[in-house]
C-alpha cells in the first residue's frame, strides 16, 4: 500500500495517496458538474428550457464519493486511538481545525462574490447588506437558512445561500458527532448490520423518488424530504466507509488510481435515466453507485500503490486542492451563472472560454487557498491547541 507522511499539523497517522487522487478528481469532477448546471439555470431563468442539466448529469454523485472517503479516512485514524486515553474532546477539535478554516474562507469568499453581484436575489429583489451578514454569521457556525428567511439571501432555498455546497460539510459535521459519540462504539458485526439497514433506507428513497426531484440530488435545503434525503445519503456511506476500513484487506491491483478516476468520469458521465414511475430508473442506477461502485473503487484506491514520482506527485497535488476546491468553487460559480444569464448563453460551446477560465480559476484559487492561508492556520492552532504526538 503506498502512503505519504502526514503533515505536522494533520491527524499523526499516513494517509492512503491513492485515496487523496481520487477525491482529487472527484473535487474537479464537482466543479465541472456545476459548470454544466450553470447552462441550465441560467436557460430556467431566462425562461429557455426547463432548467435541466444536459450534461455530466450525475456529477453530484461526487458528494456520495467523498461521504465514503470521509468514513473510511475516519475509521482508518481513529478507531484505535480510544482506548489510548484519546479524548472526544481531542477528536473533535482536530476535527474543527481540519475542516473549519477553509469553512471560514468559503463564506467570507461567498459574501464577497455575493456584493459583488450587486447583493442581488436571481430574482432581482435587493438584499440589506444587514441581512447578507446576518447570512454570514449564521453559516459560519453551521446555522442553516429557513427558505423564505430574510437572510436566505438568494431566494432560490439554500441551506447556505453564500455558499451553497456548504450544505454537505453541515452533515459531515452531524456525522462526525455520531461517530464520537455512538458509531465507533460499535462491533464490527453491528457496523455491518447499520450499514446493511441504511443502504436499504437510501435504496428506498432513491428508487421510489421520495423527493420527486428524479434525482437523489437532495440535502441542500432545508425542508423534511431534503433533510431526510441529506442524512440517508451522508449516513450510509460515511458508515459504509468506516465498515470498510475495519474490513480492508488489499488486492493487488495496477493502475488503481487510473482505474478509479475513469471509473468517476464514466459513472457520473452518465445520462439521466427515466422513467421514474412507478420506480425510478435513475434512482435505482444512483443506489448501484452509491451501494456497489463506490465501495469497490474505495476498496481498490486503497489498495493500490503510486509507482512513479510523477503518479505520486499527481494524487498529492489532487488530494492537497480537493478539499479547497470544493469548498472555494461556488462562490465563483454565482458570478458565472450571473454572467451566462446576462449574457443569454446556454451551452459550452456557446461559452468555452469562460467556463475553462472558472475552471482554472478555481483550482488556482484552491491551491492560492491552500498554501497561503489553510495550512498556515492549520499548522499554528494545531501547534496552540493539539496534543503533540
Amino acid at each position: 500500500m503506498s502512503k505519504i507522511s502526514s503533515n505536522a499539523f494533520a491527524d499523526t497517522k499516513p494517509h492512503y495517496n491513492l485515496l487523496d487522487g481520487l477525491r482529487g478528481v472527484a473535487a474537479l469532477l464537482v466543479v465541472w458538474y456545476h459548470v454544466n448546471e450553470g447552462f441550465g439555470f441560467a436557460g430556467a431563468v431566462n425562461g429557455v428550457g426547463d432548467g435541466s442539466i444536459k450534461n455530466f448529469n450525475h456529477g453530484y454523485l461526487a458528494v456520495d464519493f467523498f461521504f465514503i472517503l470521509s468514513g473510511f479516512v475516519i475509521g482508518y485514524a481513529y478507531d484505535d486511538r480510544w482506548n489510548k486515553g484519546f479524548s472526544m474532546k481531542e477528536f473533535f477539535k482536530r476535527r474543527l481545525i481540519r475542516l473549519h478554516p477553509l469553512v471560514v474562507a468559503g463564506v467570507v469568499l461567498g459574501a464577497i462574490t455575493f456584493f459583488i453581484h450587486g447583493s442581488v436575489q436571481w430574482n432581482g429583489t435587493q438584499v440589506a447588506t444587514s441581512l447578507t451578514m446576518l447570512a454570514m454569521l449564521c453559516t459560519l457556525f453551521f446555522i442553516p437558512a429557513i427558505p423564505g428567511s430574510g437572510y436566505e439571501v438568494r431566494g432560490n432555498g439554500e441551506m447556505f445561500p453564500l455558499n451553497g455546497p456548504l450544505w454537505s460539510l453541515f452533515f459531515e459535521y452531524i456525522g462526525n458527532i455520531l461517530y464520537a459519540l455512538f458509531i465507533r462504539r460499535l462491533s464490527t458485526k453491528v457496523l455491518g448490520a447499520l450499514v446493511v439497514v441504511l443502504g436499504i433506507a437510501l435504496t428506498w428513497f432513491a428508487t421510489f423518488n421520495i423527493s420527486t426531484y428524479g434525482s437523489i440530488g437532495v440535502g441542500w435545503t432545508l425542508d423534511t424530504v431534503n433533510f431526510l434525503g441529506g442524512s440517508l445519503r451522508m449516513l450510509f456511506p460515511f458508515t459504509m466507509g468506516m465498515f470498510l476500513s475495519r474490513i480492508f484487506q488489499p488486492v493487488k491491483v495496477r493502475g488503481a488510481f487510473w482505474i478509479g478516476s475513469a471509473a468517476l468520469v464514466a459513472l457520473f458521465s452518465v445520462p439521466f435515466l427515466g422513467p421514474v414511475e412507478p420506480v425510478s430508473m435513475n434512482g435505482i442506477y444512483e443506489s448501484f453507485c452509491i451501494l456497489i461502485a463506490f465501495p469497490i473503487l474505495v476498496w481498490l484506491g486503497a489498495s493500490g500503490a503510486t509507482t512513479d514520482k510523477i503518479s505520486t506527485a499527481i494524487c498529492k497535488f489532487l488530494g492537497n486542492i480537493s478539499f479547497p476546491l470544493y469548498v472555494v468553487h461556488y462562490p465563483f460559480m454565482y458570478l458565472f451563472y450571473a454572467w451566462l444569464i446576462k449574457s443569454k448563453l446556454y451551452t459550452f460551446g456557446d461559452s468555452w472560454a469562460m467556463s475553462l477560465g472558472v475552471m482554472a480559476w478555481n483550482v488556482l484559487l484552491a491551491y492560492a487557498c491552500l498554501k497561503l492561508y489553510d495550512e498556515p492556520v492549520r499548522r499554528y492552532l494545531a501547534k496552540r491547541f493539539l496534543k503533540q504526538n
